[in-house]
Parts: structure tokens; C-alpha cells; sequence
């Protein structure tokens, strides 16, 4: 995400890196770029404007001027007023309210609504609550099923509704069903249109008056950039909408309507969107997406996905083996389905610093069908195979080889990168089991 607005804005702080000292004209060459940047990427203009001007004049005060690295210091400052531009901090749900208490989603039809309901109800299951699903968008034929379907995916309940009820009553009566299978939380997916019209914002507002819902969330397309912005402004007008769900922001090259809601309406983006499974769901955090954006990766975002699909119990058993040097072919393969879970390899090297930028430039390619050879020699492999690699000789890697219909060249350098992984666990495992898995994260 946001690749073009990265790219240009690596060129605009190339040349202040490099220099010793700065002056107003080296800013403003700086600001020029950003400006430019920004609003090539879809950026609401007026929200450029003041975010230059906080920039310009904090790189002309004396934090810049009189240090010793200011083209640094001007990169932490527009680092700092792009994460204050999205809303400084995480806005987390508020679930505090008299249960069942209920979310409701509303938007435009394509904007990945009722996909985005069934996302958030496995995220709040994930954290402890027990969602039901309620359609409510008796206008759009086949609604009501396609989040039935969603539902069953994920093993989550969706109320029964009738397309020929009234939407209120089928709000009301949700309510009170929900407590009798055992939920306490309504993910409410309501109508939408291909255009904002008095009649569905007539409906919306009979929902909102019927079920007051704890948060009232605006899902919108993030690769519409300022049509987003704009149709967030709509909704927030006449619905008072507590936040933005930002659906799809793994197609956003441009990051306009990212870098534009919180300032343009003063409500927080509180979800994004990164993809089509039921897990592609992450809440939203400034100085993380700042960090993104500016090219310096978001380690912490990785940590979040690796200790949700990582098992506590398998990372200290993992850990005493490597300790043992008994780290074998089945770990190896292990470990590789566990980074499979937490997403495509693209989108995990681009949270470690600098990566993004080699894959860029091509000096580093992702193939994630890579993964997938890999399983399969290992699979072909006997289980004495798997636990001792040494006494896989050259006729069994011929067998291996044909059996997973690879190469024997594929089962070497897999066989390579085994031994060098090994290795280089081995070396980190020299400070002890303590320190190994407090690096894991699970101290």
C-alpha cells in the first residue's frame, strides 16, 4: 500500500539526508516535493496546505537549525505530523455499553461492506466477545444470503431475516434473539446504494433511532481516495458516524483517503482492510501507517501478526530444541506454514525496514510459490528424512525430487537453506533459552 506516495517522498528526503546544514531555501525545495507528493496521491488539499505549514515552521525552529543531523530531524517531524494528521493513536471499539450492545456499518454498495461485517465479527470473536450477524439490506437481491454464506465461513451467527420485514423491526427483533444463542455483540449490515439518496439516509437514521448503536461505522473504499473522503463527510452530517472502516487498502498505491479523513471530519479511522480472507482485518494505527509510509517498515504490526498466529506452548518447545540442536525438517516446514497464515510474503517483507524499498527496486523478489515447492519436497521426505537431514545421500534426492516434482538442484538448495537456518538459530540460541524466546516475544 501507498507504494507512489513512498517512492516520491524517498526523493524529496534524499537530498536532505546528505546535506550538514540547511537553510529556508532547502526547505522549501523539500516542501515543494511533499506538496507535490500529496497531492499526487489524492491528498485533500486544503489538509496539505496546513500540514505543510506545520512542517515549515517547525523546520525552521531551532530543533532543525541547530542540530547536528537536520535533514534527519526534518524526517522525524513530517513523520510526526503524518501520524498526528491520521489521529495520533489507536481508537479502539467501544464495547463498554449494555449488552447486547450493537456496531453498525453502513456505505455505499462495492464498498466491501458486507464482507467487512463478516471481518469484523471474527475480530471481536477473537478478543473475547460473541458477535451475531444481522442482515438488514432487504434492497440488494441476494444480501441476505451472501452474509449467511459469510456466517458459515467463520462460524458465526447471522439472524434469520425477512426481506419483507421492515428494517427496524428486523433490527429489534435481532436485539432480542441475540441473548437467547448465546451473543452479546450486533454486527449490523445495513442497505447501501451506488449513490447517497434521502431514502437510504431516511432508513439509516430509523436504525440508528431504534437500536442506538455503540458505534456507527462508515465502511468505505480506500482506492477512491477523495470520493471517500467526501462521502464520509456526507454520512457524517447527517449520521454522526463514530469512525471509518477503510476497506481494500491493499490496492491503495496513493493513500489519499488514509491521510485525509480524521482531518477533513474529525472521526478516526479505526479498521483497515488488507485483503479478502476473514482475518484481513487490522486495526488502524497512525504511527505505524506513518512509519509505512515514510519507508521505515512497521515491525510492531509484524510482532502483532506473528504472536496471533504463533502458539506460545510450540515457541518454548521450539525454542529447547534449537537450545538442543534438535531443530529438524519438520520444525523447518512448521515455521513456514506459520509465516504462510500471517499473510503473502510481500506484504510481511514490507514491514521490516528497508525491504520494501529492495523489493522496489527489484533487488529483492517474493515468490511465494517458493513456499509451496518447499512443502512438497519436505513432504516427500521419510520421517527418519525429515528428523536427520545428513543421511539424505544423492539417490534419496533423486527420489525426493521426483516424488514432490521438483529438481534435485530445488531439494539441495532447499537442504542449503535448512543447514543455514539451522545455524544461524544455533548462534542465537548462545544467550540462553531465556533470551531466545524473549526475542520471540513470548516472555
Amino acid at each position: 500500500m501507498f507504494e507512489l506516495l513512498t517512492e516520491k517522498l524517498s526523493r524529496a528526503f534524499k537530498e536532505l539526508r546528505g546535506r550538514g546544514r540547511l537553510n529556508e531555501k532547502n526547505i522549501q525545495e523539500a516542501l515543494k516535493q511533499i506538496r507535490l507528493a500529496f497531492l499526487e496521491a489524492d491528498v485533500n488539499y486544503k489538509v496539505v496546505k496546513n500540514f505543510l505549514e506545520e512542517i515549515r515552521q517547525r523546520s525552521l525552529g531551532k530543533e532543525v537549525m541547530e542540530s547536528l543531523t537536520p535533514g534527519q530531524q526534518v524526517i522525524k517531524i513530517v513523520q510526526e505530523e503524518l501520524t498526528k494528521l491520521m489521529g495520533e493513536g489507536k481508537r479502539d471499539l467501544n464495547l463498554n455499553d449494555k449488552k447486547p450492545l450493537s456496531l453498525m456499518l453502513v456505505g455505499l454498495q462495492g464498498s466491501g461492506k458486507t464482507t467487512t461485517a463478516g471481518k469484523l465479527a471474527n475480530y471481536i470473536r477473537k478478543n473475547g466477545y460473541h458477535p451475531y450477524l444481522v442482515p438488514v439490506d432487504t434492497q440488494r437481491p441476494a444480501a441476505i444470503e451472501q452474509l449467511c454464506k459469510i456466517g458459515e465461513e467463520i462460524n458465526i451467527p447471522v439472524y434469520p431475516a425477512d426481506s419483507n420485514d421492515r428494517v427496524e423491526d428486523i433490527c429489534l427483533k435481532a436485539k432480542k434473539e441475540a441473548p437467547k444463542v448465546g451473543c452479546d455483540i450486533l454486527v449490523i449490515d445495513t442497505a447501501g446504494r451506488l449513490h447517497i439518496d434521502e431514502q437510504l439516509m431516511e432508513e439509516l437514521l430509523r436504525i440508528k433511532g431504534v437500536i442506538h448503536p455503540a458505534e456507527s461505522l462508515l465502511v468505505a473504499d480506500a482506492m477512491t481516495g477523495q470520493d471517500a473522503v467526501n462521502l464520509a463527510v456526507k454520512f457524517n452530517q447527517v449520521l454522526d458516524i463514530t469512525g471509518v472502516i477503510l476497506s481494500k487498502m491493499e490496492g491503495d498505491a496513493r493513500g489519499g483517503a488514509a491521510l485525509s479523513v480524521m482531518a477533513v471530519t474529525n472521526k478516526p479511522i479505526k479498521f483497515v482492510g488488507i485483503g479478502e480472507s476473514m482475518d484481513a482485518l487490522e486495526p488502524f494505527y497512525p504511527d505505524r501507517m506513518s512509519s509505512r509510509i515514510l519507508g521505515m517498515g512497521d515491525v510492531l504490526s509484524l510482532i502483532d501478526k506473528a504472536q496471533a498466529e504463533f502458539d506460545q506452548k510450540e515457541a518454548m518447545k521450539l525454542a529447547r530444541k534449537i537450545k538442543k540442536a534438535e531443530f529438524d525438517l519438520e520444525d523447518f516446514k512448521q515455521q513456514l506454514a506459520y509465516i504462510q497464515k500471517m499473510g503473502s510474503l510481500e506484504q510481511i517483507l514490507g514491514m521490516m525496514p528497508g525491504i520494501g524499498k529492495m523489493m522496489k527496486a527489484g533487488r529483492l523478489k517474493t515468490d511465494e510459490k517458493e513456499l509451496v515447492r518447499v512443502e512438497a519436497i519436505i513432504n516427500s521426505m521419510t520421517p527418519e528424512e525429515r528428523r536427520n537431514h545428513r543421511i539424505i545421500s544423492g539417490s534419496r534426492r533423486k527420489r525426493i525430487a521426483m516424488g514432490s516434482g521438483t529438481k534435485v538442484e530445488d531439494v539441495n538448495r532447499l537442504l542449503k537453506n535448512f543447514v543455514q537456518t539451522k545455524n544461524m538459530l544455533k548462534k542465537l540460541s548462545r544467550g540462553g533459552l531465556k533470551g531466545l524466546s524473549s526475542m520471540a516475544g513470548f516472555n
